[in-house]
């Protein structure tokens, strides 16, 4: 059975959040843990669509943040698996934003590691990746 994911290619994002002032640090710029958390849901989404299941977030690796985010941008993740073992999947995810005034801005990377689990929270194996498909000639 093929793997139904749909979510191979990021050319849309999973999420889009516009910063809300609710979201800021006392330097009035948006709190990190909200970054981290929309990466975290994001990865999320296209793990548990691959694996058909429930997934856990095991590992997120190192994040840079290239540059503050502020109220009022559009927060866009992108994210897709480019690694998958018998129960686990590695996420790419990448963080953007938009403002009305400038160009879109890579705000950071990273890469997650996901575990697939069944209802008793057990290890449960996930499908390989899907051939790329190749040009017709």
């Amino acid at each position: 059975m093929a793997p139904r994911s749909r979510l191979s290619e990021p050319t849309i994002p999973i999420i889009r959040a516009l910063m809300m002032p609710k979201d800021t640090n006392y330097h009035g710029t948006i709190f990190g843990g909200t970054i981290l958390s929309l990466i975290d849901q994001a990865s999320g989404v296209v793990a548990a669509d691959h694996a058909q299941c429930g997934v856990v977030t095991v590992k997120m690796n190192e994040v840079v943040f290239r540059s503050p985010v502020f109220v009022g941008d559009l927060v866009s993740v992108y994210a897709q698996i480019v690694k998958v073992g018998r129960a686990s999947m590695t996420v790419k995810a990448e963080v953007f934003t938009s403002r009305h005034d400038k160009p879109d801005e890579h705000v950071t990377s990273a890469e997650l590691i996901f575990v697939a689990i069944d209802k008793d929270r057990r290890p449960v194996a996930v499908p390989p990746l899907p051939s790329p498909q190749k040009e017709p000639d």
